[in-house]
């Protein structure tokens, strides 16, 4: 089962004017549980964010998380960084069409990331899991942020975040809902662990993808990619099926982030880069 072909395929359909293209980030917005949690993340660190920011999305793929970023608040400024060319190449044509000149984007491979202590936010959704060297990355995040600054990962767990537990594959041979992952995800302590290896004071990490979450992506994400990997033609049935399942999955995904849960196929990481004492007062103001 292939989801990259259908998302490159989707983000042309929605490329063709700026207004599809706000369009797409807006329905990725609602649809895609992660970024309910990492919306909700940036909120709670933007409380305590006084003036100019120097933020980096780290893999920015489409560009979402860069335009909600650098349209919700002028004086940051938010570079997005990633190995595909054509990507970065679509993005920056993309935000200077709209003059969106606090945002930026070039390319590059995280493992050689260098940059140092150059950001207040370092944001990274979706990416940990495709990197086999991925301690390497975390202490070139931990370089690039400022003292004080904070990493915001979100990324599958150990507990089927890439679905290659779920019954649905355990005798069909696809080993993965997301075939080019090269972990299945990561554990709570797992994750924890290796950033304070990279040098992060302090750490904070919670599932996400709870029993509702998985249900909502079940009915906005992964059925309808099943759908049209079976055939293109299900792109026109698509809008009615939406039309049924959209207000349930919303319903979902606020019921997600609102519930703490003791497992969930996802988890959202967060690391200071201070001192303990120091990191430990930021952390209780965020979570304020």
């Amino acid at each position: 089962m292939q989801y990259d072909p259908i998302k490159r395929k989707l983000g042309r359909v929605f490329n063709s004017s700026p207004g599809l293209r706000k369009l797409f980030y807006r329905l990725l917005d609602l649809l895609l549980l992660r970024s309910w949690h990492i919306r909700r993340a940036i909120r709670e660190w933007e409380k305590n964010a006084r003036g100019p920011q120097q933020i980096l999305d780290a893999g920015s793929g489409f560009g979402q998380y860069v335009y909600f970023l650098a349209t919700r608040n002028k004086n940051w400024q938010v570079k997005g960084v990633d190995v595909k060319e054509e990507q970065i190449e679509d993005c920056n044509n993309f935000f200077q069409k709209i003059g969106r000149n606090n945002a930026a984007f070039a390319v590059a491979d995280l493992t050689k990331f260098d940059e140092k202590e150059k950001y207040d936010l370092v944001l990274c959704v979706d990416v940990m899991e495709h990197i086999e060297e991925d301690e390497l990355v975390l202490r070139n995040f931990y370089n690039a942020l400022k003292p004080g600054g904070m990493l915001l990962i979100s990324t599958p767990s150990d507990q089927g975040g890439s679905d290659v537990h779920h019954h649905d594959h355990e005798h069909d041979g696809t080993h993965s809902f997301i075939d080019e992952h090269v972990r299945d995800g990561y554990g709570i302590d797992e994750i924890s662990e290796k950033m304070k290896r990279a040098g992060f004071s302090e750490t904070e990490v919670h599932y996400q993808y709870g029993p509702p979450g998985k249900l909502s992506w079940k009915l906005s994400m992964k059925f309808p990619i099943i759908m049209l990997n079976t055939s293109y033609i299900f792109f026109i049935l698509l809008p009615f099926y939406y039309l049924l399942t959209f207000p349930f999955a919303l319903l979902l995904n606020a019921m997600d982030v609102r519930k703490k849960h003791n497992t969930g196929t996802g988890v959202v990481a967060r690391a200071w880069k201070n001192s303990g004492a120091a990191a430990s007062m930021l952390r209780g103001k965020t979570n304020s």
